[in-house]
């Protein structure tokens, strides 16, 4: 997961990066060095694990490079050579 995805994935689902940590169990600077991270989120693979379970469970998907949506619905995704 990049760090821009787990902005998006906040974003598409409302919640604040407090909220975030709060779902996850995971402490609030760990989800603000998590998000500002360059890339690839870095940190301990269990407190990743543990966002992404929260985020899962809250009905967000993350889409892999060059994977498609398990579910075919809608989602967000940053365009071939796109960025901001």
């Amino acid at each position: 997961m990049t760090a821009a995805q787990m902005r998006a994935a906040r974003a598409l689902i409302g919640i604040d990066q407090r909220t975030l940590a709060r779902l996850s169990g995971v402490s609030l600077p760990t989800i603000q060095r998590m998000e500002a991270s360059a890339g690839n989120v870095r940190g301990i693979v269990d407190s990743l694990t543990k966002v992404v379970a929260a985020l899962d469970a809250a009905g967000v998907e993350l889409i892999g490079e060059n994977a498609a949506s398990a579910a075919g619905g809608r989602g967000v995704r940053l365009k071939s050579g796109g960025g901001a």
